[in-house]
């Protein structure tokens, strides 16, 4: 009833509803009509969601300008999610052109509230010098926040760091325990070949 009178955020948790089945029979083109008029209302949650429909071609065709259309104006909501996924659109050029300094512009921001894997492509970002000037040593406090946050990538190129003494001193030992808690998540890098 909420939804029907106009309600963004009860309009974004109906088509959560759908989406899943949860209470409803399970309906993508009813779950992308109600995310769309959240989303049109300036939701947040709904655009980004929205954009990822696009992105994946969920309830709506494939397009990547449209994805991010969407996750821009959540993005510039401060939505994280919207602003690591429009970092990987200008990354790759994916609906706008490729740009790897928007690219870090967003992952920045995405990073700088916490979002791990964005934390991950910024210490990418510094550490081979796309979209930044290269910075090894940056690069790796990057991969630290994400690793420590268990982004099992950043796990893997922070115990390869220390192996190598790329950014940091070389340290066999913190090597191996980055190896390891990157193994234990299922990250195929490091694990023996038979």
């Amino acid at each position: 009833k909420a939804a029907e009178q106009g309600h963004a955020e009860a309009q974004y948790c109906l088509s959560v509803c759908y989406y899943n089945g949860n209470g409803v029979p399970k309906d993508g083109a009813e779950a992308v009509k109600w995310l769309r008029k959240a989303a049109e209302q300036g939701n947040a949650r709904a655009q980004y969601s929205l954009g990822v429909g696009y992105y994946n071609g969920f309830g709506v065709p494939k397009d990547g300008a449209e994805a991010v259309k969407w996750f821009r104006k959540a993005a510039e909501q401060g939505n994280a999610r919207a602003q690591y996924n429009l970092g990987v659109g200008y990354y790759n050029g994916l609906g706008v052109p490729k740009d790897e300094a928007e690219a870090v512009k967003w992952f920045r921001k995405a990073a700088e509230q916490g979002y791990a894997e964005a934390q991950y492509n910024l210490g990418v970002g510094y550490y081979n010098g796309f979209g930044v000037p290269k910075d090894e040593a940056e690069g790796v406090k990057w991969f630290r926040k994400a690793a420590e946050q268990r982004a099992a990538n950043a796990q893997y190129n922070l115990g390869e760091c220390y192996a190598n003494g790329t950014g940091m001193p070389v340290d066999h030992a913190e090597s191996a325990e980055w190896f390891r808690k990157a193994a234990g998540q299922g990250d195929t890098k490091t694990k023996a070949e038979p």
